[in-house]
């Protein structure tokens, strides 16, 4: 080996060693140190990584609350234990919230909602919902192939029947993923307080909604009416009638709503949502 050639490669591994040297001091200097509660609060959340509370995973969710991004009682999945377990940690007051559950707007089942046509293709809501709008006569309403379900990590919903989905509501955790997994947005997140909802979303005038479906809304407005419902609990917008849930104080001034609707529109959680008298 020539001189040259040798002091060439002396030269340039020392000077690689010199560069690491420096690039070694500079990360251990510059390295920013991560906030020690990150970790705790990433050590009591479900560790699920289900996105529900609006952050890729679990860990991204303890940064954003340490930087004071989010708040402490967006895991909606661990409930109020993980809530107090973050307020703990961050040393803050626990947020109160009213627990949420997911209901399903839609009671336009197989037996109460025409077909269009024989679906064979891959049996889920978002595929024949890219087929023609799906195979309903309601472009609205429950399409029944269960991605919900699928999407629900608590067996918080199960298909009945009829094909509409059914929330068991002591497995609800209002983690939202059946609502992400619904093409038609049929599902909602409600306070566990309310009693009564619309199990409509057809947004259709009167005569095009009787063709399709028995059980919904046709816009008659006899729920809004102040003689029905007093004090202005419900109004009309979009064809449908809206439950000011704020105004509500007691459930029990919708009784006469949810009776005299002649399509049945009105669901009363806890009663058997499976059976529906056609009018």
């Amino acid at each position: 080996m020539s001189a040259r050639l040798l002091i060439s490669l002396l030269t340039m591994g020392g000077l690689g060693l010199f560069l690491s040297t420096i690039l070694a001091i500079a990360n251990k200097k510059l390295k920013v140190k991560e906030d020690s509660r990150i970790k705790q609060i990433t050590s009591v959340l479900p560790g699920l990584n289900c996105a529900a509370c609006g952050y890729p995973s679990c860990h991204v969710y303890a940064e954003s609350v340490v930087q004071g991004k989010v708040g402490i009682g967006f895991c909606f999945v661990g409930g109020k234990t993980v809530q107090k377990n973050i307020a703990d940690i961050m040393k803050v007051q626990v947020e109160e919230q009213e627990r949420k559950l997911a209901c399903v707007r839609c009671q336009g089942g197989e037996r109460e909602c025409k077909k269009r046509f024989r679906y064979l293709g891959v049996r889920t809501c978002e595929a024949v919902n890219q087929l023609r709008g799906g195979d309903k006569s309601c472009v609205w309403g429950c399409l029944g192939y269960g991605d919900c379900v699928s999407a629900c990590p608590f067996e918080a919903l199960e298909l009945n029947d009829n094909g509409i989905p059914v929330v068991i509501e002591e497995n609800c955790t209002a983690c939202g993923l059946c609502v992400k997994a619904c093409p038609r947005d049929i599902i909602s997140l409600i306070p566990f307080s309310q009693k009564v909802y619309l199990g409509c979303v057809s947004e259709d005038k009167a005569k095009a909604v009787k063709e399709v479906c028995t059980v919904g809304c046709f816009a008659c407005t006899l729920c809004a009416n102040p003689k029905i419902t007093p004090g202005g609990l419900i109004v009309m917008e979009n064809n449908l009638p809206k439950i000011l849930v704020e105004r509500i104080k007691d459930w029990k001034d919708l009784n006469q709503s949810v009776a005299r609707c002649p399509a049945k529109c009105y669901v009363t959680r806890g009663e058997d949502k499976g059976e529906h008298n056609e009018n």
